[in-house]
């Protein structure tokens, strides 16, 4: 149990109503978790109000409530607490209840519109490998040590992320790499965090369903930079024009990465095929089992990541050596008719183009590049026709399908796609809603070594329709109509 004045510490209040002395055995933000003794945070956010569910909050056993606005009636047994913001209130509440567990352990941040995922969970695994306990915050996964627990955000709430940093801390975690959305630092849930370090990817277009312009999303990604203290590094990718950005009003340790320009950690690919790439990073050659461009990146960035973070350079690379691709991302099979498939999460405009050119210069022949892809519903709709053009100009075959529609109709959104493409494109287009069947056409219409990439969804096991999550792996699609079609 944990007394609310030491949980109230470098929390802005404005007003307080009742006692400091209370003891708390939950911090909840959700009503519905609401136990005997817990506070409240009453959040007003995008689509609900917690203000709305202060009394229910109350029936269930609240002792606290935390708000922006205190309600018209006050319980007596009840203390209140108002505060300016409650993104900001329930973030540093969160941390000082788990007694602060980000000092206590080496936190990374990893944020920039792709390569977030890869960068965090390939660190994780070279941390790991190289002999120290490691946990990680990511899309796909959250592990502490050698534990795995589900993810349902890229970045989780703030009272979920200070509870697995503090069972990190408990099993002795040394270091965390996390992944650091742009919708997690606009909605403050990684205020009160203390980052030891931070990367940058790169920025292109994406969630501007949320962020109203592409500057002010560049500029939700440059305030996780300017918040960094001076004991911190910042790494960037130089080849990217907003690297400098972020380092701009940063009192953090600057570095840089690159592949095109002159930098503090430098790669050249050498060579590359569909085995892999050979890499010359800082001087040093090294065979790598990642494949393309975007690829050479993030293990630039986890160069240097390594190498800010004390690791020996040859025990980096030789760890490096040794890493797989991520779940979801660019990975690939061949099937035994000499099909190659490849499952990629490319949801935006730059990371499609990026796998398609990696996939063309990968190719021998005249294999044909057949893909199949998609848009969210209910997300950025102006990257959709974007994404349409850039497929249908870089593959030879295309099947617009369904992704995740949620609350939109599914073939609006392959309308939407299909906008973009140019009319010397359209006839190499094709639109099937059931992504199944898509996966199935596209299948069927390939021969030896032609290559079909599915993108869009990458690691994730379901569809979102309607609110419902249908069952739905890519991966394990494809697997079925291979062997379908190879009896």
């Amino acid at each position: 149990m944990r007394i609310l004045k030491d949980i109230l510490k470098g929390v802005a209040v404005c007003n307080l109503h009742g006692s400091q002395e209370v003891k708390l055995s939950a911090v909840v933000f959700d009503s519905r978790k609401v136990v005997k003794n817990a506070l409240f945070v009453a959040q007003k956010g995008v689509s609900f109000d917690g203000h709305l569910f202060i009394e229910k909050a109350i029936s269930l056993g609240a002792s606290v409530i935390v708000c922006q606005t205190f309600p018209g009636e006050l319980h007596d047994a009840v203390t209140y607490v108002e505060i300016e913001n409650s993104n900001v209130a329930l973030a540093k509440i969160a941390a000082n209840y788990f007694d602060n567990p980000s000092l206590k352990l080496k936190l990374i941040g990893v944020t920039g519109t792709n390569g977030k995922t890869t960068v965090a969970t390939l660190m994780y695994n070279l941390f790991q490998k190289a002999g120290y306990k490691a946990g990680l915050l990511s899309t796909v996964k959250i592990k502490v040590g050698a534990d795995t627990y589900k993810a349902t955000h890229t970045t989780p709430d703030s009272v979920a992320i200070n509870t697995y940093l503090a069972k990190m801390v408990d099993e002795k975690v040394t270091h965390c790499f996390m992944e650091v959305s742009s919708h997690g630092i606009h909605q403050s849930r990684t205020e009160a965090l203390a980052f030891d370090g931070a990367v940058f990817t790169n920025l292109t277009h994406d969630h501007l369903d949320y962020h109203n312009t592409f500057l002010e999303y560049r500029n939700v990604k440059k305030k996780f930079f300017d918040q960094l203290p001076k004991e911190a590094f910042a790494l960037v990718n130089k080849d990217d024009k907003n690297g400098q950005v972020m380092l701009q009003n940063t009192a953090a340790e600057k570095a840089s990465y690159a592949l095109k320009t002159m930098a503090d950690f430098k790669v050249k690919i050498l060579e590359k095929g569909l085995s892999g790439m050979l890499l010359n990073v800082n001087q040093n050659e090294i065979w790598c089992r990642l494949i393309g461009d975007f690829n050479a990146y993030n293990l630039a960035a986890v160069y240097g990541l390594a190498s800010l973070l004390g690791m020996p350079s040859e025990k980096a690379l030789c760890g490096m050596s040794a890493l797989e691709s991520v779940d979801g991302r660019f990975q690939y099979e061949v099937s035994k008719g000499g099909i190659v498939s490849i499952v990629d999460y490319a949801h935006t405009p730059d990371a499609l183009k990026n796998v398609l050119e990696t996939i063309i210069t990968l190719r021998l022949g005249k294999e044909k590049i057949i893909t199949v892809m998609g848009c969210g519903g209910d997300r950025d709709k102006t990257k959709r026709s974007k994404m349409g053009h850039i497929a249908a100009a870089l593959s030879d075959q295309v099947i617009f399908t369904s992704d995740n529609p949620r609350f939109e109709n599914p073939q609006t959104i392959m309308n939407e796609i299909e906008d973009g493409v140019q009319a010397n494109d359209r006839k190499k287009t094709l639109a099937i809603v059931d992504r199944k069947q898509a996966i199935k056409t596209a299948i069927r219409f390939a021969e030896k070594g032609d290559i079909v990439l599915v993108a869009g969804k990458g690691h994730e096991t379901y569809q979102d329709v309607e609110g419902v999550k249908i069952d739905f792996d890519d991966k394990e699609v494809l697997s079925k109509v291979f062997a379908e079609f190879e009896k």
